[in-house]
């Protein structure tokens, strides 16, 4: 049996070594549109490779696939973040978590993980060629199918499994719709947001951890770090919601209200109490002295500029009303977002083979027989730290299997 693997990624290369395990006779190829495998694995985690996740404050799968929350659930019952771990071990590469419960290589270097999955292929046989680019798909009467490349050649295989990773544009996924499979229109999923305020993007290099940041009038929220940069807001609690709100915030042309609490989970209560605290304890001292919940210096300072107060005056001055806008800020500061920025190491898209057209057990295609898929290709994506990674892992080994296996 002859299976080709579209797409010389992490899905990709982890289908063809499972394959090739779980049906050590068949010939296995992989076939890369570019002229080296697994470059989007070289940059991932700034260039040290974030391998999974602990998965350790997750508690609903939704908070880390916003699409594709039941799939993967199950899929991981087959090889979870757990496997991947013991996985990559066994294969001679030491991980390590940290303390964001994100999984890395001891060596904090991706070329590891790469030398790894090239080094297994080959030594199972897999063949890799690269320049290849898959431009159409036929089915055979036999049940074969015919893959037809740009460069004019067309090769003939018992299964194939499409590994392509996202299509920002779509185009790349024409070929799948002629086949009939239903597409998810891709949109980016994992970027920045852009805000057009001068004297809050003058803060930039400010870190606050932990904040959280929601889209008003909707139930979009996420916590974690945010830095402000010369163009808006990154980290974390930026690119989370950006994935929350992939199709909502492409549907507005990437404009839309933006709230931000610097005082993390906490309630407006007890922000409220902690204020009257620090005012009945320091009513002498100057408002710009005094940090409440520890922000950052510069946040401070740029918060009582935009309540119009003057740093050098004491608490004990601070009216009800003023103190009242004071938590409002502290807990529903108010900005618009005014396009979307670039998440250089992991660029996502939403979108793609809707799971409608897929058997969500094998990966194989409803509509076209011997067709299966894993990793970005599928409408499954998650937000950062590892997630979309592990998506790769998993859903790459289960297309292995089902394609080898199912003979």
């Amino acid at each position: 049996m002859e299976i080709a693997i579209i797409g010389g990624g992490a899905a990709g290369f982890m289908a063809a070594i499972t394959a090739k395990r779980t049906n050590p006779s068949c010939k296995v190829t992989i076939f890369e549109r570019a002229q080296k495998v697994l470059a989007k694995v070289e940059v991932t985690g700034g260039g040290r490779c974030n391998v999974t996740n602990s998965f350790a404050a997750i508690t609903d799968m939704r908070q880390a696939y916003p699409r594709g929350h039941k799939v993967m659930k199950r899929l991981m019952k087959t090889f979870s973040h757990e496997d991947t771990y013991r996985w990559f071990e066994a294969h001679g590469v030491p991980l390590m978590t940290q303390e964001d419960e994100c999984v890395f290589p001891k060596a904090q270097d991706s070329h590891v993980i790469i030398d790894c999955l090239v080094r297994q292929a080959k030594v199972l046989g897999v063949t890799i060629c690269c320049r290849y680019r898959l431009m159409d798909i036929h089915k055979l009467e036999d049940g074969r199918l015919k893959l037809e490349f740009e460069n004019g050649t067309h090769r003939v295989f018992h299964r194939a499994i499409i590994t392509t990773g996202g299509s920002p544009n779509g185009r790349g996924l024409q070929y799948l719709a002629r086949l009939g499979h239903e597409i998810e229109t891709p949109v980016p999923s994992l970027f920045t947001f852009n805000i057009k305020d001068r004297a809050f993007c003058d803060l930039m290099g400010t870190v606050v951890d932990p904040v959280v940041t929601t889209i008003p009038g909707t139930k979009l929220r996420a916590q974690g770090p945010l830095l402000v940069t010369h163009w808006g807001v990154s980290g974390p609690a930026a690119l989370k919601l950006s994935s929350y709100a992939a199709r909502l915030l492409a549907e507005n042309d990437y404009k839309a209200p933006l709230a931000i609490s610097w005082t993390g989970e906490r309630a407006r209560q007890e922000v409220e109490e902690n204020l009257l605290k620090l005012q009945a304890a320091n009513p002498r001292k100057q408002l710009a002295t005094l940090h409440p919940f520890g922000l950052p210096s510069r946040l401070w300072l740029y918060i009582l500029s935009k309540l119009g107060l003057e740093p050098a005056k004491p608490w004990a001055e601070v009216g009800r009303k003023t103190l009242n806008r004071m938590i409002e800020t502290l807990v529903n500061d108010q900005y618009t977002i005014a396009g979307k920025g670039t998440f250089r190491e992991e660029f996502v898209t939403c979108g793609g083979v809707s799971l409608s057209s897929i058997n969500s057990k094998t990966l194989e295609s409803k509509v076209c027989p011997n067709l299966f898929f894993a990793g970005e290709v599928l409408d499954i994506d998650a937000i950062t730290g590892g997630f979309n990674l592990q998506a790769a892992w998993t859903t790459g080994v289960v297309a292995g299997q089902c394609a080898a296996g199912s003979v």
